[in-house]
């Protein structure tokens, strides 16, 4: 038996424009959970970011929510959890990663109620590192999904590794990068799909395979993508669930006879999709060593020079070493009015610094400042600079009329000047790069 876990993960950014959700929304969202609706036998582990659920709701698309609540409530849909806002979890500091996650879990059970039971976890844009494992086994997480470079052992096709944590651990489930991008760029058809998934497992009396991208990636990035691909191979593997056999699939395609013929050959009768935590019931564990630090953009080559994160701290990008510099004074400074006692105008204006900081950390700001690598959007990066600028003001006002110390006013002045400077320099090089 061959077990397919799909995972799909729905993201947009708090600074999105309403025009291009709206077309996110009518071009993926909607179809993409239209097919699953429609095919009751479909299964898919999704993460939706706390920031999505909540734009969705304010922007009248409260439909989708519903329908992804229903998935969940019908067992087709599992919730993994998530930073609401999308954060670099490992670039950030520890209890900057434990808001992201509180925050994300409030949002998302604030909608989805009792159907939002997340055991698992998706780092955003797969970014690992050790001490954000260590984190997700202290908040209770039972598994987390990595990319496929991330695997420090022989790849797992019929076992799970297990970090050793305490006497429980955490599992580490990877997903299949190459079969993954191969849909995510449009280079395979259903059969092609199902016949590498045969290919891979070869030997194997049980295994199993995950595969996770974007759920942009179907209607929005590749249109039509939800039926001319994900629903033709869930109808493809519900038949050969059903009857045991191809043949009503090789009455369409003589490739399909060929699946037929390996499938016979290997003694297996059928692919069964499931839900990723489905697995851990099906699958033994064994102890592994630590995973990779790296992201679902991570190649090797970039290990090697240890850019772990490329596309939001590369070692070679300027912009992004003057991103971080930047949002360093905005950590420090709302550590430093975390501090403030009493209420009052002080207290106003660091609320405003702390709600502005979640937002201002997102990942998006990073991803389009890669001119090289060819993600390059002025004005994406410059918004996410607004809003550290902003954290700036409200944190320093906050310090500023509180009953702090002169000496504390004057350093934290200094380094409200010093953010000034390092976003003089991002903006120059946004014009001028």
């Amino acid at each position: 038996m061959i077990y397919w876990a799909p995972f799909l993960h729905f993201y947009q950014p708090s600074i999105q424009f309403h025009a291009i959700l709206k077309k996110i929304c009518n071009e993926s969202y909607r179809p993409l959970l239209k097919m699953f609706l429609e095919h009751s036998s479909a299964k898919v582990t999704i993460n939706i970011s706390g920031i999505l659920t909540e734009l969705l709701d304010e922007h009248g698309a409260g439909d989708i929510i519903s329908d992804i609540k229903n998935l969940a409530e019908n067992s087709q849909l599992e919730f993994v959890d998530s930073g609401k806002y999308h954060p670099i979890l490992p670039l950030i500091p520890g209890k900057e990663v434990r808001r992201q996650i509180t925050l994300n879990k409030r949002t998302n059970f604030h909608f989805f109620r009792d159907a939002y039971k997340p055991k698992g976890f998706f780092p955003p844009e797969m970014c690992f590192s050790g001490d954000l494992a260590q984190q997700l086994f202290d908040m209770g997480y039972e598994w987390v999904l990595l990319s496929g470079i991330a695997c420090p052992e022989q790849w797992p096709l019929d076992v799970i590794y297990k970090i050793p944590f305490d006497k429980k651990g955490l599992s580490v489930f990877f997903r299949d990068d190459v079969l993954s991008n191969k849909i995510s760029f449009h280079s395979l058809d259903s059969e092609g799909f199902i016949a590498e998934m045969i290919s891979l497992t070869k030997g194997k009396q049980d295994a199993y395979i995950i595969t996770a991208m974007d759920a942009e990636t179907f209607g929005h990035h590749i249109q039509h993508w939800e039926d001319l691909f994900l629903a033709q191979v869930y109808e493809k593997i519900d038949a050969e669930e059903n009857s045991h056999s191809y043949e009503n699939i090789k009455q369409k395609s003589n490739l399909a006879n060929m699946h037929r013929e390996i499938l016979n050959s290997k003694g297996m009768s059928q692919v069964k999709v499931v839900t990723i935590s489905e697995l851990l019931k099906k699958f033994s564990s064994k102890t592994s060593k630590m995973p990779i630090p790296s992201s679902w953009s991570t190649n090797r080559d970039d290990l090697l020079r240890g850019d772990f994160y490329p596309l939001w701290k590369s070692r070679n990008n300027r912009i992004h070493e003057l991103q971080w510099e930047h949002i360093q004074v905005c950590f420090e400074l709302t550590d430093e009015i975390s501090t403030l006692k009493g209420a009052g105008e002080a207290r106003r204006f660091a609320t405003i610094a702390r709600g502005l900081l979640d937002m201002a950390i997102h990942s998006c700001q990073f991803w389009w400042a890669n001119k090289e690598r060819g993600l390059w959007d002025i004005n994406l990066v410059n918004k996410g600079l607004m809003l550290q600028e902003e954290v700036v003001l409200n944190a320093y006002k906050a310090i500023k009329v509180s009953k702090a110390d002169d000496d504390i006013k004057r350093e934290f002045y200094h380094k409200v000047i010093a953010a000034r400077d390092t976003a003089g320099k991002i903006r120059d090089l946004l014009l001028n790069t």
